[in-house]
């Protein structure tokens, strides 16, 4: 369980800076969705394929009715289709279209392409335009949560809140998110561009942004009031274990006494990003375990080095999820710290990316993870010590502050008393 899928933008819950004080900085992350774990495990993807053959001798789905229809579809397709019918196109279809049999929405088919472009975001590097999106998980609405400062979107006059409605000539709402930004990235120097919807106007923006080399943060921090430190996880990339432990070096050399880690809106990311924090964080333990169809159980575990003893909040909401989720889930089982928010979005499954001999790959759900107590957390999610609504107390044209941040504030409370008590 190496690495999960990153995306390059993601939406905040209602109104304000990503619900919950992600407007200084995100990437696009899974889900809104399709935030996923990805497991990279060529040995175990040749053996499964070597069980498919031998077994698709018994119970091919490609039986002689099978085959007939399709023949009998390509037939109509040359016969009646008024475009152009590139075989290649076909083919990749019925490809996506297995997998879209499955019933499951994070399995799926990519070509050599999409496969490349969706590694870019295990590397937190790519060329794009610089802005972090979500979706919706029902509307399937792709919204800007943040706009990285000095970035070809910023440029262009995007800001927080914008609701992409078209993406050349692609409905945003007609894809997962992972997907559509395969259409936003491209090649320095192009431009892609952009349909957008901005609330207080009576028409939609036509923007053409260029892309550019864009390497992300996945962390951003603070020492605020109280000598309570500050570190929002945007993502859990490549960089973030080096990225944290140099924040909390700042941090500490600044007289932290308590720390906040928000991973509000958060889609998750690469699974040995957010263990090795928690292997950071933690005592000796279990912190996240997965479990296959077979029953074939992988522990990710702390060891007994190294370990915080900082008071400690987490700010988590709904589009925290996957492994932000797993984060949540292993303070709460350890008791090292105080969840506040509102329920996480509920992934607890792991997706493996299988990749194929032409380069092609596929993307299939293949276990369940659960927390060290042995919770699987799917489609219910992980509830809040302290339940608590976002709400932004201050100007919202002012720009994002931290200090009027309700959830923020109520972190601060928390972690004020733990320190009084310590003291």
């Amino acid at each position: 369980m190496d690495y999960e899928e990153l995306q390059e933008e993601r939406i905040p819950e209602k109104g304000v800076k990503n619900n919950g004080g992600f407007f200084k900085g995100i990437a696009i992350g899974a889900l809104g969705m399709t935030v996923v774990l990805l497991l990279f495990l060529n040995f175990w993807s040749k053996t499964a394929l070597s069980d498919a053959d031998a077994q698709s001798q018994n119970g091919s789905i490609l039986t002689e009715q099978v085959q007939k229809k399709i023949n009998e579809l390509m037939g109509c397709i040359r016969l009646y289709f008024y475009g152009e019918a590139e075989d290649e196109q076909l083919a990749e279809g019925i490809y996506s279209g297995l997998l879209q049999g499955l019933d499951d929405q994070y399995s799926q088919y990519y070509t050599k392409e999409e496969y490349a472009d969706l590694q870019i975001s295990a590397t937190q590097n790519y060329y794009g335009i610089g802005a972090q999106l979500s979706q919706d998980r029902d509307t399937m609405q792709v919204s800007i949560s943040h706009v990285y400062e000095g970035s070809p979107a910023e440029a262009a006059g995007l800001k927080d809140g914008d609701i992409i409605v078209m993406v050349k000539d692609i409905e945003a709402v007609s894809m997962e998110l992972s997907d559509l930004v395969t259409h936003i990235r491209g090649e320095e120097g192009t431009t892609v561009h952009l349909q957008i919807y901005r609330e207080g106007l009576a028409d939609f923006l036509e923007l053409d942004v260029e892309r550019a080399n864009i390497d992300l943060p996945t962390i951003e921090h603070k020492l605020l009031a109280g000598k309570i430190g500050y570190i929002h996880i945007l993502e859990f990339g490549a960089p973030t274990i080096e990225q944290f432990e140099s924040a909390v070096k700042d941090l500490e050399a600044q007289g932290m006494q308590a720390m906040i880690l928000d991973v509000r809106d958060n889609p998750g990311g690469m699974v040995t990003a957010v263990t090795g924090i928690l292997d950071d964080l933690l005592p000796e333990g279990t912190v996240v375990y997965t479990q296959d169809k077979y029953g074939k159980r992988q522990n990710y575990s702390s060891d007994e080095e190294t370990k915080m003893d900082y008071p400690l909040a987490v700010l988590m909401n709904g589009n925290s999820a996957s492994a932000s989720e797993i984060l949540a889930g292993a303070i709460r089982d350890f008791e090292y710290g105080t969840l506040i928010g509102t329920k996480t979005f509920g992934k607890g499954i792991v997706q493996t990316i299988v990749t194929l001999e032409d380069g092609d790959a596929v993307k299939l759900t293949t276990a369940k993870y659960f927390t060290p107590n042995g919770e699987n957390i799917h489609g219910t999610g992980i509830e809040p010590d302290v339940e608590l609504e976002f709400e932004y107390l201050g100007d919202v044209n002012a720009g994002y502050d931290e200090m009027q941040d309700n959830q923020v504030q109520k972190a601060i409370e928390v972690l004020e008393k733990e320190i009084s008590v310590q003291q």
